[in-house]
């Protein structure tokens, strides 16, 4: 199987989990193509960004969401129309675990592959 992150950012968040206070989270799309099948899946990681330096991503508040599947293989077409549905989905999955992404306050530059 053949994993591509076609988007990956940081990002200032607010989030508790087991205790901990999170003040970072990592949004990511990934695509996963396998024999002739394509996976695109959204995923959202809070971790406790306790300095500028701190970018220790601890996967315990990790939500993610499958948003197609089949047979077929990545496009740009289908990155793009899945890189529209980022954010959010990534606020749902962030809400689910009583989290907020603050998109406004990068924390760094996004990466595409």
């Amino acid at each position: 199987m053949k994993s591509i992150d076609v988007y990956k950012q940081y990002f200032s968040a607010g989030c508790t989990y087991n205790g901990v206070e999170r003040r970072g989270a990592v949004v990511w799309l990934m695509a996963e193509s396998d024999s002739g099948n394509i996976r695109y899946e959204v995923g959202v990681t809070f971790f406790p960004h306790r300095d500028d330096e701190d970018f220790a991503v601890s996967y315990d508040a990790c939500v993610q969401k499958e948003l197609f599947s089949a047979k077929g293989r990545r496009s740009k077409k289908r990155d793009e129309q899945y890189l529209a549905q980022v954010r959010t989905t990534a606020d749902e999955l962030a809400a689910s675990l009583n989290g907020v992404i603050h998109w406004d306050e990068p924390l760094g530059e996004a990466q595409y592959g």
